[in-house]
C-alpha cells in the first residue's frame, strides 16, 4: 500500500507539472493573440474614412440646396437650408479628430482644406445670423456661393486620398489576419491537448468515484438495516416498559394504600420510623415508574394532550401550594409572580403544565441551599404568535457549559453527588422538554456556576374569552403627522417649483439643491437642524443622484449618513430602480410625482407620523392621440394630479414659464448638435422631459424622451428633426393649455 500511494503521488505530480506547462503555453498564445488583435484594431480606420465620405455627401446636399435657394425662380426655404447647413457643420466638426489627422498626416492639402472649410463656416454663420427668424438673404447667399462651389474639388480629392489610404491598409490587414489565423491554430492545438489530458484524468476519477459510490451505497444499506433493527428494538422496549410500568404500578397503589392504613393503627415510635422509610421509598419508586411510563408514551407517540379552559391563577396557586413545603423544608423563599395583563383563562392541558412546572421547581429547590426560587409568568409576542412564558430562576449551584450541552439527555444528571442524595433517574428534564414540544413550545436554560440557573418554558398562549369584551390595547390611535425637513436635489427650475408646491401641500418644508455637490454640502452643513428625508433627482450636472447618494452614505455624521433618500426620475426601468437601491436609496418615485405617490412614499418611511393619508391616486384615463398618431399635447390626468397640489393660477404660471423657456432650450439643443456634444444633449433633454411630465405636457415629454434616447446613436439629421419637432410643439402646446382653462397670467414669471 505505501508503494502504491507513492507511485500514485509521483504520477499525479508529473501530470500536474505537465498541466502547468500547458497552461503557460496557452497563456503565451493568448498574449500573442491579443497583440495581433490590437494591431489589427489600430490600423482599422474605415470608420474615420467614412466620416470624410459623409462630410463630402453632406457638402453636395448643401450645395444643391444652396443653388436652389439663390435661384430667383424658386421660393426661398430658410428652414430647409438651415437644416442642411447645420448637418454639414456637424460633419465638418467630426473631421477635427486625431484618427483622421493620423491617416492624412502626410497630406498637406488636408489641413488647408479643413482650414478653408472652417473659414467658410465662420463667414456663413455671420450671413445666417444664428438665432434670427428671417434667415440669410439671397444676396448674402450669392456672395458665398462661389466660395462654396470652389471647395468641391478639394473635398472630393480629400475623399479620394482617404479611400486610397484604406486600400493600402487592406493588404497589411490581410497579412495580420493570416498571422492571427496561425496563432489561432496553435491555440486550438494546445487547448485540444489540454482538454484531452483533463478528459483522461476525469475518466479515471469517475471510475474511482463509481467504485467508492458502490461501497458507500452498500454501507448505507447496512446502516439503514441497522437503524430499522434499532427502531424495532426501541419500539419493543417502549412497549415492554409501558406494560411493565402498568403492571408494577397497580400493586404499588395497593401497597401504598395498605401503608396508609397501617399508619392509622397503634404503632410505637420505632415502628412509625420504619413505616415512614417504607412509604418514602415506595413514593420514590412510584415516581420513577411514572417517569418511565411517560417516556415510553412520548417515544411511542401514544401520549395525547387533553386541553381545556383553565383558570391560570388557580393553576399557579396549586403549584405554589404543592411546592412551598419543599422550599420551606430547605429554608428557601418561593415567589410566584404573574403579569397582571395575563388573561384569566387559557386553553391548555393543566396536568401536563403542572408536571413540567413541578419538575422545574423541584430541581430548583433541590439544587439550592439559600436564597429564593422564583416562578415568573409573562406573555410575549403579538396577537398572531403570542406565547406564555414560565421562567423558573434560582440562586443555587448553577451549571457549567459542558453539563448544559447534555442536560436534556436521558439518564444524565447535572450534579451526580446531589442526585445520589436526592435520587432520580435523570428522566425529568427530557420528559419536561418533550412535553413542552408536544404542547407547541420548548424549554431553554441559561446558567453560570455559582450564580444559579434560569429555565424558561414557552408555550402558545390561547386565551379563552370570559364573556367580557377584550381589553383595548394601548397605541391604537395613530400619532398625528408632523412637518418634515426635506432636502430636494433637482436641477430644473420648473421641477423645483413643482416640488415646493407639492411639499407645501403636504405640510412639509423644503430646501433645494441644484446638483449633487450642493446636496452633499447641504447634508454636511445641516448641523443642529438635520434633514428628515432627501428627494434626489438622478440626472443632474456636475454630480448625479447616484454619486451624491454614495457620498452622503459615506459622511462621518451618523444622522446624515443614514437619512432616508428617495429617488426622483423619469426612468421607470427595473435596472434604474436596482441601481438606486444598490447605491443606498430607500425608495423610488417616477415622474410625474403626484401628491398621492409622494404621500405614500413618506408613509412608508415615517408611518402616519410622516404625512396623513392623501388618498389613492386616480387611475389615468386613455388620452386621445393626435391626428398623426403622436402623443396628445396634454395629459389631463397628470394635470389634474398637479392641480391637487397647488392653485390653478400657480400651476398655470409654471406651465407658461416652462413654455417661455422653450426657445432657449431649443438653442441649447441645436448648439449641442452643432458641437457634437451628445452628453449635453441627453442632460438637457432629460431635464425637459421630467418637467414636462410633471406639468402634463405629454407631446413635449415624448419628444424630449426621443431626444434623450437617441442622442448617442441617431444620425445628426434625425436628432435635428426631433429638435425641430420640439420647437414646433411649443406654440401648439400653449394654445392647448389656454384652451384647457390655464390662461397665461399677466405677470408671466413662473417663479411667482
Amino acid at each position: 500500500m505505501p508503494h502504491a500511494r507513492r507511485g500514485r503521488a509521483t504520477w499525479l505530480g508529473v501530470l500536474g507539472v505537465g498541466l502547468i506547462l500547458a497552461l503557460l503555453a496557452v497563456a503565451w498564445l493568448q498574449v500573442r493573440q491579443a497583440a495581433l488583435l490590437r494591431q489589427a484594431v489600430e490600423v482599422a480606420d474605415d470608420d474615420a474614412v467614412l466620416l470624410v465620405y459623409q462630410a463630402e455627401t453632406e457638402y453636395l446636399r448643401l450645395r444643391d440646396e444652396w443653388g436652389r435657394s439663390v435661384d430667383p425662380r424658386r421660393v426661398l426655404d430658410p428652414a430647409a437650408l438651415q437644416l442642411r447647413y447645420d448637418i454639414w457643420i456637424s460633419r465638418v466638426g467630426l473631421l477635427h479628430n486625431e484618427r483622421i489627422g493620423r491617416i492624412l498626416a502626410d497630406e498637406t492639402e488636408f489641413a488647408a482644406t479643413l482650414a478653408r472649410m472652417d473659414g467658410f463656416i465662420r463667414r456663413a454663420d455671420a450671413a445666417f445670423g444664428a438665432g434670427t427668424a428671417g434667415g440669410p438673404t439671397r444676396e448674402a447667399l450669392r456672395e458665398l456661393e462661389s466660395e462654396l462651389v470652389a471647395m468641391g474639388p478639394e473635398i472630393h480629392g480629400l475623399s479620394l486620398r482617404a479611400a486610397h489610404h484604406v486600400g493600402e491598409q487592406v493588404a497589411a490587414r490581410n497579412a495580420t489576419v493570416q498571422k492571427h489565423n496561425m496563432v489561432g491554430i496553435g491555440l486550438t492545438v494546445s487547448l485540444s491537448a489540454l482538454t484531452l489530458a483533463f478528459a483522461l484524468l476525469a475518466l479515471r476519477q469517475m471510475r474511482q468515484l463509481d467504485r467508492r459510490r458502490a461501497a458507500l451505497e452498500e454501507l448505507a444499506e447496512h446502516l439503514r438495516q441497522a437503524r430499522r433493527d434499532a427502531e424495532a428494538a426501541s419500539e419493543a422496549k417502549s412497549a415492554f416498559l409501558a406494560n411493565m410500568s402498568h403492571e408494577i404500578r397497580t400493586p404499588f397503589h395497593g401497597l401504598l394504600g395498605m401503608l396508609s392504613l397501617l399508619r392509622e393503627t397503634g404503632l410505637n415510635q420505632q415502628q412509625v420510623s420504619y413505616l415512614r422509610t417504607a412509604t418514602e421509598s415506595a413514593d420514590h419508586l412510584l415516581a420513577i415508574l411514572n417517569d418511565i411510563l411517560d417516556m415510553s408514551q412520548l417515544e411511542s407517540g401514544r401520549m395525547v394532550l387533553m386541553p381545556a379552559p383553565v383558570e391560570l391563577r388557580a393553576l399557579l396557586r396549586d403549584v405554589e401550594a404543592l411546592m412551598r413545603p419543599q422550599a420551606h423544608a430547605k429554608s428557601l423563599a418561593l415567589h410566584i409572580a404573574a403579569d397582571p395583563a395575563l388573561p384569566e383563562r387559557v386553553l391548555c392541558d393543566a396536568t401536563r403544565v403542572k408536571q413540567v412546572l413541578f419538575n422545574l421547581l423541584s430541581n430548583a429547590i433541590k439544587f439550592s441551599d439559600q436564597g429564593a426560587v422564583v416562578l415568573d409568568v409573562q406573555a410575549e409576542g403579538g396577537d398572531g404568535a403570542a406565547e406564555l412564558v414560565f421562567t423558573v430562576s434560582d440562586q443555587g449551584v448553577g451549571i457549567d457549559e459542558a453539563t448544559l450541552a447534555t442536560l436534556f439527555h436521558r439518564f444524565v444528571q447535572a450534579d451526580s453527588s446531589r442526585s445520589r442524595r436526592h435520587g432520580g433517574a435523570g428522566l425529568g428534564l427530557e420528559i419536561s422538554r418533550n412535553l413542552a414540544r408536544l404542547m407547541g413550545g420548548d424549554i431553554t436554560v441559561t446558567s453560570q456556576p455559582g450564580q444559579g440557573s434560569s429555565f424558561r418554558l414557552r408555550m402558545p398562549l390561547k386565551a379563552v374569552p370570559a364573556g367580557a369584551s377584550p381589553r383595548p390595547l394601548p397605541g391604537d390611535a395613530p400619532p398625528p403627522p408632523r412637518p418634515l425637513h426635506v432636502l430636494v436635489a433637482e436641477d430644473h427650475f420648473v421641477n423645483r417649483q413643482y416640488m415646493a408646491a407639492l411639499l407645501e401641500r403636504l405640510g412639509h418644508g423644503a430646501v433645494f439643491a441644484t446638483n449633487g455637490h450642493e446636496a452633499v454640502d447641504a447634508m454636511r452643513a445641516a448641523g443642529a437642524k438635520p434633514f428628515d428625508v432627501v428627494l434626489m433627482d438622478l440626472h443632474m450636472p456636475e454630480m448625479d443622484g447616484i454619486a451624491a447618494t454614495r457620498a452622503i452614505r459615506a459622511l462621518p455624521d451618523p444622522a446624515a449618513a443614514t437619512v432616508p433618500i428617495v429617488a426622483l426620475t423619469a426612468d421607470a426601468f427595473t435596472e434604474t430602480r436596482d441601481r438606486c437601491l444598490v447605491a443606498g436609496m430607500n425608495d423610488f418615485l417616477t415622474k410625474p410625482v403626484s401628491p398621492p405617490k409622494l404621500a405614500a412614499s413618506l408613509r412608508r418611511l415615517f408611518g402616519n407620523a410622516g404625512t396623513a393619508d392623501f388618498g389613492p391616486e386616480p387611475s389615468p384615463g386613455e388620452a386621445e392621440p393626435q391626428a398623426d398618431g403622436s402623443p396628445p399635447l396634454l395629459d389631463a390626468a397628470a394635470m389634474a394630479l398637479a392641480l391637487q397640489a397647488m392653485p390653478r393660477e400657480r400651476f398655470a404660471a409654471m406651465v407658461h414659464g416652462f413654455l417661455d423657456q422653450g426657445p432657449l432650450l431649443v438653442q441649447r439643443l441645436r448648439a449641442a448638435i452643432r458641437d457634437a456634444q451628445p452628453l449635453e444633449l441627453r442632460v438637457s433633454a432629460h431635464a425637459a422631459r421630467g418637467a414636462a411630465l410633471n406639468l402634463g405636457l405629454a407631446a413635449l415629454a415624448s419628444t424630449a424622451e426621443s431626444l434623450h434616447e437617441g442622442a448617442t446613436h441617431l444620425p445628426a439629421h434625425e436628432i435635428a428633426r426631433h429638435v425641430q419637432r420640439f420647437e414646433e410643439l411649443l406654440p401648439a402646446t400653449r394654445e392647448a393649455v389656454i384652451a384647457a382653462g390655464l390662461a397665461q397670467p399677466a405677470d408671466a414669471d413662473a417663479s411667482a
